[in-house]
């Protein structure tokens, strides 16, 4: 566990071989902030350099799974740009890294997944979500382009027309539709969400480890090598859109509580 010791926005429990990692900001909703996205760009090294465990499951505490980007986070980068430079990096190691990690990976969404906490979830091998969840990608409502990788993952979950209306429009989905239209693995009810995740972490880690870890590898290839081909430009057209006016309005527009003006500058 002292490979986890100095981590400051996640929790870390054992039980055998399935490690649970917990977001751990419930105060915001487990929004991410400069300090957790930092341990993301390294958490999913660590896991998988990790040699007491074969099965992880990641989680939020509180409410949320993830909410999102934090908004005081944002208009740092809008006061100052140069920040996105490290955000920007941070961002393709976290997807890079969570589509290395060689050990099964089950999302156990307990609330709402949004933003960046959608991308993360979609980044598992399995989602199973609180039936009162929501899953979105409202990159664009706050001005933003959805470049950490929603773009990429959204598409070869449902199919480019559908993917294109959620990440144009920035709605969430409800977790029983989004398990409909394979978004997701499965809605249960909250108080089953612990039996059904845990049952399923538990099977894993007592089933062929390299065969598992292996299939896993193999399953990924074809997602690692969109990413890469992909992650660059659309980071780079969020760090464009990062210094712009729409982005400006909407940070602004949700510190006063109400509805931004969009002009398209």
């Amino acid at each position: 566990m002292d490979r986890f010791a100095d981590y400051e926005t996640m929790t870390f429990k054992r039980d055998g071989r399935v490690l649970t990692v917990t977001l751990n900001l419930p105060d915001s909703l487990n929004a991410v902030d400069a300090k957790l996205h930092a341990e993301l760009s390294r958490v999913f090294i660590d896991l998988n350099d990790d040699p007491e465990s074969d099965v992880i499951v990641l989680t939020g505490a509180g409410r949320a799974f993830c909410a999102g980007g934090d908004i005081d986070w944002m208009q740092d980068a809008i006061d100052d740009p140069s920040n996105f430079e490290v955000t920007g990096f941070e961002a393709k190691r976290i997807i890079f890294s969570q589509l290395d990690l060689e050990k099964p990976l089950i999302c156990r969404m307990n609330g709402h997944a949004i933003g960046l906490g959608a991308t993360i979830a979609l980044s598992c091998d399995v989602v199973i979500a609180a039936d009162s969840a929501k899953i979105g990608d409202p990159h664009v409502s706050v001005g933003l382009v959805a470049g950490d990788g929603g773009a990429i993952l959204w598409p070869q979950m449902i199919g480019f027309l559908r993917a294109k209306e959620y990440l144009l429009t920035g709605d969430a989905i409800p977790a029983p539709e989004a398990a409909r239209m394979g978004l997701i693995n499965r809605a249960v009810a909250s108080e089953d969400l612990d039996e059904d995740v845990y049952a399923l972490a538990q099977r894993l880690a007592s089933g062929a480890r390299k065969a598992i870890r292996w299939t896993k590898v193999t399953t990924n290839i074809a997602l690692k090598q969109l990413a890469h081909a992909a992650m660059d430009t659309g980071v780079a057209y969020e760090s464009m859109s990062n210094v712009s006016e729409d982005h400006r309005e909407a940070v602004a527009a949700f510190r006063e509580k109400r509805k931004p003006v969009f002009t398209g500058k």
